[in-house]
């Protein structure tokens, strides 16, 4: 289907993105923040491969093979890394749910939902339903939670453009890390929290296909 391409090039497109920026990512920072970015580029870019219409990439059985060695060793060094921050947990569950999605849309799996960028045109619905509900339900309310830590800052933009400077140090002054030296370091932080919810919002369709 067309429609189906087309979603599938925009996932493609918006994963390869956020893969791209967390790359770059990996060049500064504590080195706990530059691993963080690795796995998130690894992410990005796993989904984006993921992603490609089915009609212009057909994958070969063992790619379906090494998607779940790859994840499932990210999954293994998540679930180890986890004791140390709460977002460690987040890679946990979206390893896993790559894991899964590979499983799943492997050729030889009963019910295969299909390459994730064929979507419903692929035909029958694949995975377990439970399964995938949950981890729908995850990402929903991932996508809603980070949406929600990106509003103040637009606040605070538009209470500048009105010609209020105290709304920017009240608003959007007080949402950077980092404080008012440091504005280039708090527009980073931003862009990798919407990074993040680009990614959880792609999660949340390629779950929605299976």
């Amino acid at each position: 289907m067309h429609g189906g391409a087309l979603a599938g090039w925009l996932l493609m497109a918006l994963c390869a993105v956020s893969g791209a920026y967390c790359l770059l990512r990996t060049r500064t920072g504590t080195p706990q923040e530059r691993s963080t970015a690795r796995g998130e580029a690894l992410m990005g870019f796993g989904m984006a491969a993921m992603a490609v219409p089915a009609a212009v990439l057909t994958l070969p059985e063992w790619a379906w093979a090494v998607y779940g060695a790859v994840f499932g060793a990210a999954t293994l060094r998540a679930l180890w890394s986890a004791r140390r921050g709460a977002h460690h947990l987040h890679h946990l569950v979206g390893s896993l749910a790559m894991v899964y999605m590979a499983v799943t849309m492997a050729p030889g799996a009963a019910g295969a939902g299909g390459h994730a960028g064929h979507g419903a045109a692929a035909g029958g619905a694949g995975g377990v339903p439970l399964l995938t509900g949950v981890l729908l339900l995850y990402y929903a309310l991932y996508v809603l939670r980070s949406a929600g830590h990106l509003i103040p800052a637009g606040t605070g933009v538009a209470s500048f453009a009105g010609g209020s400077a105290e709304g920017v140090v009240r608003s959007g002054g007080g949402g950077l890390r980092g404080g008012g030296a440091g504005g280039a370091a708090g527009g980073g932080t931003e862009l990798t929290m919407a990074c993040r919810l680009t990614m959880g919002i792609a999660m949340f369709a390629m779950l929605l296909t299976l």
